[in-house]
């Protein structure tokens, strides 16, 4: 038997000498190995490649789009002034005194404007807001009734618009004025009656019928509600539903069951949980329409999937030994869960947490549900008072043909992009400084 073994070994070696043995690659292959290994690196070069391409392929439509947003936007943070002569005469009351007397001092710089259709026009070089902030200037203060007065007054839309191509040199847009009009915005601008200035009223106005007077405060405003509405609601029912789920809930059907749903109400359509507070909120319970609670509740339904799975992904990344170590010591299992576990597992759920408020931040559609598509003027207040949200805001300026709020609807979604790059910036802050590496 052991020559019969020391023969076939002899055997097998010799075979592996002439390299006939069924066991060496090169025998079953007609190329040599050293063009199969060339191969197999030009394959990988290639998708390495592919990569590449893919990659520079979506920065530069990421760029596009930015580039686009801000070349349409950027000069609404800036608003366009003339400046006349008035005089503030006694007995001031109504709103129309003010528009009288701007009447007047553009009369007075364009003296040989007699015609009602061009002193129509004339007139309209000011914007509609102008005499409310006369008004406002003689109220805060009086002592300026009876003087006569150089103030700096905002332009209509078109003619901002106008001006801005003209300083910028930017193309047309759409929209022009007309000779006329042409003529008096050059020769203010060469008598330097016209000026460019910081927008503020975009930051501290609410929405308005005028793009000139439009601005994002109530609508910031009523985004802020929303969100502590949603957060007070979602996130600690969100957190505590996966602590029970992932370390004292029994591993039975009934919580089979209930993760299946959890993972499927995260896939589910926003506009579902609109159609949902609707139904329930709104005519079941009867609250405010249009109103940040109800927002709230809506939006804290939408991301209550989301912070579940993220919470109980972080209470699974901790490992079992922490657990284990922690009762051995003689820990019960709710101070194993909340002394131990979930401070591990605190970073993870945070993060989880903001990425899904970032989420909620940027939605419409279900909001659009629950009526909060109205055009609200004043700040709210209170979380019952109507109210709207920022990416609201930019679907209603985006919807208005007037030309003023094509660069009102780029610029708001400029301040929306930047609210979300703060919010995952935070994330992305809390995961790196309190991560723990196993």
């Amino acid at each position: 038997m052991t020559r019969l073994f020391q023969r076939h070994t002899r055997i097998a070696v010799r075979r592996v000498q002439r390299k006939k043995s069924p066991f060496i690659y090169k025998s079953y292959s007609k190329k040599p190995k050293h063009r199969l290994l060339r191969k197999r690196k030009a394959q990988e070069q290639r998708f390495r490649r592919t990569g590449l391409a893919a990659i520079v392929l979506a920065s530069l439509f990421l760029v596009s789009l930015i580039w686009n947003i801000v070349a349409s936007g950027y000069s609404a943070f800036t608003q366009v002034q003339v400046r006349i002569p008035v005089t503030y005469e006694q007995g001031l009351i109504e709103k129309e005194a003010y528009r009288t007397i701007i009447q007047k001092s553009l009369t007075e710089l364009f003296p040989n404007v007699e015609n009602r259709s061009e002193k129509r026009a004339l007139f309209g070089l000011i914007s509609r807001n102008a005499p409310y902030i006369l008004q406002k200037e003689v109220q805060n203060n009086p002592s300026l009734v009876g003087e006569r007065h150089e103030v700096w007054l905002p332009v209509s839309s078109q003619i901002s618009i106008f001006y801005k191509q003209e300083l910028y040199r930017q193309g047309e847009r759409g929209g022009s004025v007309s000779p006329t009009e042409a003529a008096w915005i050059t020769a203010l601008a060469q008598s330097k009656r016209m000026r460019l200035s910081f927008n503020a009223a975009f930051f501290t106005n609410g929405d308005s019928r005028e793009a000139e007077r439009a601005g994002i405060l109530a609508s910031t405003a009523g985004s802020l509600l929303t969100i502590i509405v949603c957060v007070l609601m979602a996130f600690p029912l969100g957190v505590a539903t996966a602590i029970y789920l992932e370390e004292f809930a029994p591993k039975n059907w009934f919580t089979d069951f209930v993760e299946i749903n959890i993972n499927n109400l995260a896939a589910v359509p926003s506009i579902i949980f609109g159609l949902l507070g609707l139904a329930v909120y709104l005519n079941m319970f009867g609250l405010p329409r249009s109103s940040s609670l109800v927002g709230g509740m809506v939006l804290a339904l939408l991301i209550l999937p989301v912070i579940v799975i993220a919470t109980r992904n972080a209470l699974q990344a901790v490992p079992r030994s922490i657990r284990f170590a922690a009762a051995a010591l003689g820990a019960t299992p709710t101070q194993v869960v909340f002394h131990h576990t979930l401070i591990y597992a605190l970073p993870g759920i945070m993060t989880g947490v903001i990425l899904s408020i970032a989420r909620a931040f940027g939605e419409t559609a279900p909001l659009l549900m629950i009526g909060m598509v109205a055009f609200v003027v004043d700040v709210p207040k209170i979380f019952t008072d109507p109210a709207t949200t920022l990416p609201v805001q930019v679907y209603l300026w985006s919807n208005n043909p007037e030309l003023g709020f094509v660069e009102k609807t780029a610029a708001a979604i400029m301040v929306l992009l930047a609210f979300m790059a703060l919010i995952n910036l935070l994330a992305i802050y809390i995961r790196q400084r309190f991560e723990i590496k196993w």
